[in-house]
């Protein structure tokens, strides 16, 4: 639903509690209508489907909140401008574990666009140090590490940050692949 058409059914729903409070005097429904149009003004600021998806990433059920973020086919008319980096970041959660290489531009757009939280700024710095790390770029991917551990002030992803900095002290195997004792192995038997 266009986030505009919620602003217009809390204004129909304002003028109605108007009308009821002052036109036919009835007081309590006029209130009644009137805390029913905090609904719509609540979800133009914080989208239902990005909602549902957040309650949906709790019980960790990856899928079904992936299935309501395709919901928003538009996030551009659908969403405020505080939620689209809420957006790209779900987006990437949701596809980290069956796609891993997409992650990277989702994280990077939900940063761009801006988190609120700190712990979800350091959750996808930390995607992102994980992204550079496995495509090669070690000093990008301990940028990336040093800041996501700055970002983490309640020490909630101090192991992870710890497991992939010790990834990173790891060789990495291509530059052992190019053995030159195992060039001419097999030639002559």
């Amino acid at each position: 639903m266009n986030k505009y058409i919620k602003i217009a059914v809390a204004a129909v729903l304002i003028f109605l509690g108007l009308y009821m409070m002052f036109f036919t005097r009835s007081l309590g429904w006029g209130i009644i209508v009137f805390l029913l149009a905090a609904a719509p003004i609540l979800l133009f600021f914080k989208n239902e489907y990005i909602l549902l998806a957040f309650w949906q990433l709790r019980k960790q059920n990856m899928e079904k909140a992936g299935e309501w973020l395709k919901n928003i086919t538009d996030y551009k008319t659908q969403l405020h401008k505080t939620q689209y980096g809420y957006f790209h970041y779900l987006m990437g959660l949701t596809q980290a574990q069956d796609h891993p290489t997409k992650v990277e531009p989702f994280m990077k757009k939900a940063l761009e666009y801006g988190l609120n939280m700190k712990h979800d700024r350091a959750m996808a710095t930390l995607n992102l140090a994980a992204a550079a790390i496995s495509k090669g770029r070690k000093q990008e991917g301990q940028k990336l590490l040093d800041e996501a551990k700055r970002l983490d002030s309640a020490g909630m992803m101090t192991d992870q940050i710890k497991m992939m900095k010790d990834q990173l002290k790891m060789p990495t195997m291509q530059k052992h692949m190019h053995n030159p004792n195992m060039r001419n192995r097999g030639k002559f038997f």
